[in-house]
């Protein structure tokens, strides 16, 4: 232990360079974790769709007319970012946003949370996750 002490005393550039690095590790991490906590598989998303959850598909309207999940909502991620006034009405209920991947989902699930929505979970994986699972998709 002597010798790092000697050594952050003689560098003390590289010490606090290492500082700033090891905190930035730890808030990427944090960061990280919270997001991760508000995404559901597709199984823990039947469950919650079962007790009344939305589900919103944030893709666009060809690719959600293209197959979508049974019961979904379009609302292209475009329209989310602007105040999701087609969503209002269920500010108070449990929302699951999709996407193809999880990504493009999981920035809707964000805003919403930013627009005050109670509980907005992202589908891990996406549609894609939802197939991979071989849970049903449907046609309009």
């Amino acid at each position: 232990m002597d010798p790092l002490l000697q050594h952050f005393a003689t560098h003390p550039f590289l010490a606090s360079a290492a500082g700033v690095l090891l905190l930035a590790v730890v808030a990427y991490e944090l960061r990280h974790r919270a997001h991760s906590a508000a995404s559901v598989s597709p199984t823990e998303a039947v469950r919650l769709m079962n007790d009344g959850a939305v589900l919103v598909d944030v893709r666009s309207v060809n690719q959600f007319k293209d197959g979508h999940i049974a019961g979904a909502r379009n609302v292209p991620g475009d329209q989310v970012a602007d105040g999701a006034k087609a969503l209002e009405k269920f500010r108070d209920k449990t929302i699951i946003t999709c996407c193809e991947s999880g990504v493009t989902s999981g920035s809707a699930a964000r805003k919403l949370t930013e627009l005050g929505f109670k509980q907005v979970f992202n589908l891990r994986g996406g549609l894609a996750a939802w197939r991979q699972d071989n849970l049903p998709v449907t046609k309009d």
